[in-house]
């Protein structure tokens, strides 16, 4: 079997398109390298997360605000089930109520980040959580 092009997986879960298009200009901006799985809504996140074809995630990108299953329901989901609880789930939204904060800190979720206004913030952002919560291998 062929190992993987790169060692960590990334699942982004984001409905705007302009939003992924974004994240993934910042993640090749920054110094992580990981492989990105995208899922468009809440319900195409679960289906992967249950093993619809990709590799499990070292980490989950949550949106909250989402079609079909929102990012609160996922995030329960994923911490309710003692196959998926293990894998961090970090809240990246645009969402600064406190009761988002305190309903997804509560249903288990690893960190809560808000989603920075400036594109120079946003792969600050994506450094920082890559540090965090992935292996970073550096270019050369």
């Amino acid at each position: 079997m062929t190992p993987p092009a790169f060692p960590k997986h990334l699942l982004l879960v984001e409905d705007n398109e302009h939003d992924v298009e974004l994240a993934r200009a910042a993640l090749d901006e920054s110094e992580v390298r990981c492989e990105v799985t995208v899922a468009r809504d809440g319900q195409e996140a679960l289906d992967l997360l249950r093993g619809g074809g990709s590799r499990q995630p070292d980490l989950v990108l949550l949106d909250l605000n989402m079609p079909r299953v929102s990012g609160h329901e996922v995030l329960r989901a994923v911490k309710g089930d003692a196959t998926l609880r293990h894998v961090p789930v970090v809240v990246f939204t645009t969402s600064n109520e406190v009761s988002d904060r305190d309903a997804c800190t509560a249903a288990g979720a690893d960190d809560y980040v808000l989603k920075p206004g400036r594109f120079d913030q946003l792969v600050e952002a994506v450094d920082r959580l890559g540090r965090r919560w992935l292996t970073l291998t550096f270019s050369v």
